[in-house]
Parts: C-alpha cells; sequence; structure tokens
C-alpha cells in the first residue's frame, strides 16, 4: 500500500507526539481536528514544535465528519478524553465513516467490563461499515503485555499485583479534574470517592446503564484477565485521596493546590477469578512535588515469584509510541470493536508503517473470513 493517510483528533500535549512519530515512521498526517478556538487554523507544525511547516491546519471539530467523507483516510489517532463516553461522538463517526480509529482514551483499552452498552453501539456500527475501533497506549504494553509475557514464563500463579504512578501535569486539565485534583478532602468524598461506597449489585446496574466511571486499573484488570483466559467472577475499585503535604503549584489547573487538598488520587482495582488467580491492580495519579517521578512496578506471585520495576518511564512518550506503532495491527484486524489481547504483542517498528501492512497482507490467505478482508 502507499504511506498511510492519518488523522488526529485532538491537538493538545499527546499530539505533539503522536503526529511526530506518525511522519517519522513514514506515514503522514492529513488532517487535525481539535474544539480549542486558540489552535484552529494553526500550521501542525507550531504543535509539534520541530520547526518544520506541513502545510496541514488544525481544524474545526465541527468539520470533522465531512473530511472523513470526502477524504482518503486510512485511520484517526484519538487523543481527547479518559472516558469511552466522552469519546462516544467521534468514534462513533469513525465507525459511521468506516475509518478506523486508534485512541489514547484509557477506558477504551477495555470497556466490555465498564461500558458494554457502549461498547456494542460503537462494535455494531464498525462491523456494518467495516472499519476497526480500537484503544492503546501505555497500558498496553506496560500494564498488559509486559505482565503477560511474565506470565507465560511462569508455572503455577496466584496473585498478579501491579502499582503504577503518573503526574497528572503532564495529560492535560480533563485528566487531572477526573482525578480530583485540587478538591478538598470533603469534595474528593462526595464527588469521587462516593461512587465507588456502593453494593455490587448496585455497580452492575450502573455498569449496564453506561454511566460507570471506571479507574484505568478497572479496564486493565479486564483486558488481563482476557489475555490470559481467566474468567472473572467479582470486581471492586476503590479511590482514595492523595493529600498535599504542602502547596503545590499546577499549571494545568492553573491554580495552586493548598497543603491538605487532593493532588489526585489512588485507585485500587482487586479482581477474583474462577481459576483462583487474583489481579489486585494500583493506579496513582497526581500532581507531583519536585520529588516525585513515574514508576511502574508489578509482581507475578507463584511459582517462581517475579517482580519488573521501570523507574522513571517516560509515560507520555512511551503511550504515544505504542498507539502509532500499534497502526499495522489496527488496520489489519477484523471489523468492530477489536481489542489489543487479541493483536500480536506491540513491536518496534524498523521500517515505515506500511511496510508491515504489506508484509501481513503478502502472507494472508485472502479468503472470505480472512481478517484483513475489509481492508483491502
Amino acid at each position: 500500500m502507499n504511506k498511510i493517510n492519518v488523522v488526529q483528533y485532538g491537538c493538545g500535549k499527546m499530539s505533539k507526539y503522536t503526529m511526530r512519530y506518525v511522519h517519522e515512521k513514514g506515514a503522514k498526517i492529513v488532517g487535525a481536528f481539535d474544539i480549542n478556538e486558540k489552535i484552529l487554523g494553526k500550521d501542525i507544525g507550531e504543535i509539534i514544535e520541530d520547526g518544520k511547516k506541513y502545510k496541514v491546519k488544525v481544524q474545526n471539530a465541527a468539520d470533522f465528519e465531512k473530511f472523513l467523507m470526502s477524504n482518503e483516510v486510512d485511520v484517526v489517532i484519538v487523543t481527547t478524553m479518559s472516558l469511552l463516553s466522552d469519546c462516544e461522538d467521534v468514534l462513533l463517526t469513525c465507525a459511521k465513516c468506516g475509518v478506523n480509529a486508534i485512541t489514547t482514551c484509557e477506558e477504551a483499552f477495555f470497556p466490555q467490563n465498564s461500558n458494554p452498552k457502549l461498547f456494542e453501539k460503537i462494535n455494531e456500527l464498525a462491523i456494518q461499515n467495516e472499519c476497526t475501533i480500537c484503544g492503546s497506549g501505555y497500558q498496553d504494553v506496560f500494564w498488559g503485555n509486559l505482565i503477560s509475557v511474565i506470565a507465560g514464563a511462569t508455572h503455577k500463579i496466584t496473585k498478579i499485583k501491579g502499582k503504577s504512578s503518573y503526574n497528572v501535569e503532564d495529560y492535560g486539565i480533563a485528566l487531572a479534574k477526573a482525578h480530583g485534583a485540587g478538591l478538598s478532602a470533603e469534595e474528593f468524598e462526595k464527588e469521587i470517592a462516593a461512587a465507588d461506597n456502593i453494593s455490587e449489585a448496585e455497580r452492575k446496574k450502573i455498569i449496564k446503564s453506561g454511566k460507570f466511571a471506571p479507574s484505568y486499573m478497572w479496564n486493565v484488570n479486564g483486558w488481563l484477565a482476557s489475555k490470559l483466559g481467566l474468567t472473572v467472577i467479582h470486581q471492586t475499585q476503590k479511590c482514595v485521596p492523595q493529600i498535599a503535604k504542602k502547596a503545590i503549584k499546577s499549571t494545568t489547573l492553573g491554580m495552586t493546590i493548598p497543603k491538605g487538598a487532593c493532588t489526585g488520587m489512588s485507585a485500587v482495582v482487586t479482581t477474583q477469578t474462577k481459576e483462583g488467580i487474583v489481579i489486585e491492580s494500583e493506579c496513582i495519579g497526581k500532581v507531583y512535588d519536585s520529588t516525585e517521578f513515574d514508576c511502574n512496578d508489578w509482581t507475578v506471585e507463584g511459582e517462581p515469584n517475579t517482580r519488573v520495576v521501570v523507574e522513571r518511564p517516560a509515560t507520555v512518550e512511551l503511550t504515544c509510541a505504542s498507539v502509532v506503532n500499534r497502526i499495522p495491527d489496527v488496520l489489519m484486524a477484523p471489523a468492530g470493536y477489536f481489542t489489543t489481547e487479541y493483536m500480536p504483542e506491540n513491536f518496534y517498528k524498523t521500517q515505515s508503517l506500511d511496510k508491515y501492512v504489506l508484509e501481513y497482507v503478502d502472507d494472508c490467505c485472502g479468503g472470505d473470513d480472512c481478517c484483513c478482508h475489509h481492508h483491502e
């Protein structure tokens, strides 16, 4: 195939990397969209900040569907919000237009266990119009495939325990607010924590309605269980505020968080499975002080015990590289909402992205049931 044509939807902090990585991997940004009036009309080179002119200007998101219908687009990268419901319109638009999409939306990584109603709605439309929708990013590798690979070297597993921290300053105001950054302890209890002080029956009812707000690890635990062939019988989450020990300035929130207020939160998700394996994962997202840094820490307990710790991961860049490296997999995946535990492990692309699509097609059977048939 020719160069892969990519549209960037959401031109904030993440797009600085996704758009540059797309071009450096031999694909091409052919369109860019946002709702922020301050950046509309800017050449994407101003967003990337590499001193180049790409002759592609940021357009109003209101014109997104029209653009997809009138231009040749292979895949859309969506870097906007964290909940699937917040990305509903853009993903449904892609599915309606028959255009593949991959998003950094954390819930989109495995939305079957948090918003099955919307998942199925997007899935049905994507199947109907022969395109693929999926979520990827940092969790795809560091909370997903890294753990499943370690599990593959383990004789017996009793528990998988993980903890990951990240600075919400790196991801924009929507994510920071979703973590309760800037709230008082009382406000956090009312607006964030109270949502989890419910029975399992109540939680199932909320999930079925499409109004559940999962922490990132809720979807990660579901992904891991699916990847490892485990049957989930019970899952809970608890959100705990992270309290500022001293005043901390937040450029993202545009405020100084006072001592005693919330800098963010820790969310612990515990999953019980029919096979007896427990998955307990924690993500800590907050405004960092000068002494803090990102860390990814996972242990597979059993025979033998294995622990892997990644200190100071470049979480933003790793997120964006994971998404861009996934593009050939998205183009070759079956139509529908296709989550990445069914895709090959993400790997480094030494050649331009289109070369991997060609290799896949050359090796493919090409029959009616072939998974790449809809992308010919």
